[in-house]
C-alpha cells in the first residue's frame, strides 16, 4: 500500500487534525509548523507570530482509500479560506489559509480546487488560501497531538473544535471511522 503525505494550514491545528484523524485512509495526522524561516520552532516561538510558520497537519493517506482532492473537499468545509491571517478569534499570520503542496499533482490539483470555488457561490468573498511548495516540517510538542481527544471538555475545544467535527461528519458522514 503506497502513502502520500499532504499538508494544510487553516487556523487552530486541533481543529483540523482532529477531523482528519477520523477520515478512512488517513493514517495520521500530525499537528505541526511549516512555512517560515526559524528552525525547530516551539509553541510559544509560533504564536509571537514572527517564525512566519502556520500551524499545519501534515497528513499520511492512503490515495488508494482517499484523494488529495478528497481531502482539499474536506478541508475546504472545516475552515473559512476567505480570512486572511486568522479563523475566527485566532488571529495570526500562522492561522492561514495554506495548502502545502509536496508533488506536482497536488499543486495543480489544489489550484484546481481554488479556482472551482472562486467560481462558486460557496463563499461570499475571494478565496485567499496561499498554494505554496511544502517546506521542512515540525512537529508540534506532544501536548498538542491529539488535543481534542485528550481534553474534550476544554472550553476552546466544546466550542471550536466540536462544531468542526460535526459539520465535517454530517457532511462526510461515510467517510468517518
Amino acid at each position: 500500500m503506497a502513502h502520500a503525505v499532504a499538508t494544510l494550514a487553516g487556523g487552530c491545528f486541533w481543529c483540523l487534525e482532529t477531523v482528519f484523524n477520523r477520515l478512512h485512509g488517513v493514517e495520521s495526522a500530525v499537528s505541526g509548523y511549516m512555512g517560515g524561516y526559524t528552525q525547530n520552532p516551539t509553541y510559544r516561538d509560533i504564536c509571537n507570530g514572527d517564525t512566519g510558520h502556520a500551524e499545519v497537519v501534515q497528513l499520511t493517506f492512503d490515495p488508494d482509500l482517499i484523494s488529495f482532492r478528497d481531502l482539499l473537499d474536506v478541508f475546504f468545509t472545516i475552515h473559512d479560506p476567505t480570512q486572511i491571517n486568522r479563523q475566527g478569534n485566532d488571529i495570526g499570520t500562522q492561522y492561514r489559509s495554506a495548502i502545502f503542496w509536496h508533488t506536482p499533482e497536488q499543486k495543480a490539483e489544489a489550484e484546481t480546487a481554488v479556482a472551482a470555488l472562486h467560481g462558486s457561490a460557496q463563499f461570499s468573498g475571494p478565496i485567499v488560501t496561499e498554494i505554496t511548495p511544502a517546506t521542512a516540517f515540525y512537529p508540534a510538542e506532544d501536548y498538542h497531538q491529539r488535543y481534542f481527544e485528550q481534553n474534550p471538555h476544554q472550553p476552546y475545544c466544546q466550542f471550536v473544535v466540536a462544531p468542526k467535527v460535526a459539520k465535517a461528519k454530517e457532511k462526510f458522514g461515510a467517510r468517518f471511522k
